[in-house]
């Protein structure tokens, strides 16, 4: 989950409430809010991000649709002819679906550039540190200490979620 637009940590926090009320999908952890500078991108905008964890019966591909429905309810808008990354409202990325390899071209998994990021790889070691990795078959929580020197550069910080009645709960 990321956003560099608006109020994003409301906007993330929309989102986690927005999973659980899909009857296809348990909402089951979220990690803390982490705060960003942009990677690959030029932008003065910080981003806002926070790793789910749930369950679906829902396919790969349905869960994607309904993160993009989402993100569209939350004033995403994709430009067909804006090329590279682009300041975005909310950005829900599908990253790994239990161990599964696919190469669509609508849908990679695991998230190609997962291990390339540690926007990604903090908050998802947060909650799910010991999840082993399909491809490199090795444990999320090495893959973010092997890559710290590689990773170092990219500023990365975890702040609260500051929302009125103490934003979203781990154990919602």
């Amino acid at each position: 989950m990321g956003s560099n637009m608006g109020k994003s940590r409301q906007i993330l926090h929309a989102a986690w409430l927005a999973l659980h009320e899909h009857p296809d999908i348990a909402p089951l952890v979220l990690s803390s809010p982490y705060r960003s500078q942009p990677v690959g991108m030029d932008s003065n905008r910080w981003f806002i991000n926070a790793v789910a964890l749930v369950h679906s019966r829902l396919s790969p591909f349905n869960l994607l649709q309904v993160l993009q429905a989402i993100e569209n309810r939350h004033g995403r808008r994709r430009s067909p002819q804006a090329s590279g990354y682009q300041d975005r409202t909310l950005d829900l990325d599908l990253l790994l679906y239990d161990d599964r390899i696919l190469r669509t071209p609508h849908l990679v998994l695991p998230h190609p550039r997962l291990t390339q990021r540690r926007f990604v790889l903090e908050p998802l070691c947060e909650i799910a540190a010991d999840r082993i990795h399909p491809i490199s078959r090795i444990p999320l929580r090495s893959l973010l200490l092997d890559g710290e020197k590689e990773l170092f550069h990219q500023h990365v910080e975890k702040v609260s979620w500051g929302i009125a009645g103490g934003g979203p709960s781990s154990r919602e």
